[in-house]
């Protein structure tokens, strides 16, 4: 993942702010993944998540976390990339439904995985013949698709 130049300045700008010395974020640690010598201020920009990772476990690592503040999360789930127009859909259906039925009512609901496929196939042709718009709720039919997805991904979470 490359990032460029900018990064590497922002990197080193912080690194002059914070009093980190040039030994320390110039330091060079060789990646037992590439091979390739990183630093903090270049790793992201140069190799893999892997090499970031083994370099986090660094005795470098330490070294500048104690004076940088570094965060190591480059293998957690990145929800800042969720469109927040989906996680909106979800929320207007789900109140819709609370308002038609109760709230967690989808949850009850017998033969889940057949109905909300139902649903689900229900709405994309809707919207594939045209009708980009439910008439009883006056919601987007792929609003109403995406809430059946993921009432289809919570039963397929519950049964593993």
């Amino acid at each position: 993942m490359r990032r460029g130049n900018k990064s590497n300045k922002i990197v080193a700008e912080v690194c002059k702010e914070e009093g980190v010395s040039d030994e320390v974020s110039l330091a060079h640690y060789t990646c037992p993944q590439c091979g390739k010598k990183h630093n903090y201020r270049t790793m992201y920009e140069t190799c893999s998540k892997r090499c970031a990772d083994a370099l986090a476990k660094s005795k470098l690592a330490k070294e500048a976390n104690d004076k940088m503040g570094l965060k190591f999360d480059t293998d957690k789930l990145r929800y800042s990339l969720v469109p927040p127009a989906a996680t909106r859909a979800l929320a207007e259906i789900l109140t819709f439904g609370t308002e038609k039925y109760a709230p967690n009512n989808w949850q009850l609901v017998c033969n889940p995985e057949e109905r909300y496929t139902d649903a689900l196939l229900r709405h994309l042709e809707s919207y594939r013949a045209g009708e980009k718009i439910d008439p009883e709720s006056g919601f987007s039919h792929l609003k109403h698709a995406i809430t059946n997805i993921a009432f289809l991904l919570h039963f397929e979470d519950a049964k593993e």
